[in-house]
């Protein structure tokens, strides 16, 4: 009982949950991925859809990584959600250790005129994924050699969202497939997330 203490008052009950979240996500893909190995109808994806939102996407990933790296159609989707959230999970860990100010401010060009770095990085992502997806479409018209979902949902995910989704909607690319139209916001909305803690960070 003393151990427990001891352990609850060093950690702090806090750090306590994220681990605990995190194993219990952990071991809940380890389970899935069995089951979706070795039965028919078998899967625990809903409880690994709220094991993520309550803060464990980190043991997912790691579990994604160790069990079941290989990214499919069928899969595609949950990775983007997984990733996403992992990203902004640790946003909200930081956050709450304090490593933000007291004093927010949403002034965002402001901030992209101070760190003119970051908007050059940003408007060139977008550019290359806008263009990218453009090829692709084109190549699909074409019948010529298509460029992967994962590279295309790797482009939005580093920065170029805007531009994927100025190219989905410009040339109906990708609109009918929820981890595009569905994944690409999410993954915009995981962006601004990040851009607001980089705007506030002390």
């Amino acid at each position: 009982m003393d151990t427990i203490t001891n352990l609850v008052s060093n950690l702090g009950i806090f750090n306590i949950y994220v681990i605990i979240v995190n194993i219990v996500g952990f071991i809940l893909f380890a389970v899935n991925t069995w089951l979706y190995n070795n039965t028919a109808e078998g899967e625990v994806d809903s409880a690994l859809t709220i094991v993520s939102l309550l803060g464990g996407s980190l043991g997912i990933v790691l579990a994604i990584i160790i069990f079941d790296i290989k990214a499919r159609k069928g899969n595609m989707m949950s990775r983007v959600f997984v990733s996403c959230m992992l990203v902004i999970q640790i946003i909200l860990y930081l956050i709450v250790k304090g490593y933000i100010r007291s004093n927010l401010t949403i002034a965002v060009w402001t901030f992209f005129n101070q760190h003119r770095y970051v908007l050059l990085y940003l408007i060139v992502m977008n550019i290359i994924a806008f263009i990218v997806y453009a090829v692709d479409k084109y190549n699909a018209i074409e019948g010529k050699y298509r460029i992967r979902i994962v590279s295309l949902l790797a482009l939005a995910f580093l920065g170029g969202s805007i531009g994927a989704i100025l190219a989905m909607y410009t040339f109906r690319h990708k609109i009918n497939k929820d981890y595009f139209t569905v994944g690409v916001p999410l993954i915009m909305i995981m962006q601004v997330v990040v851009i607001f803690f980089l705007m506030n960070k002390r």
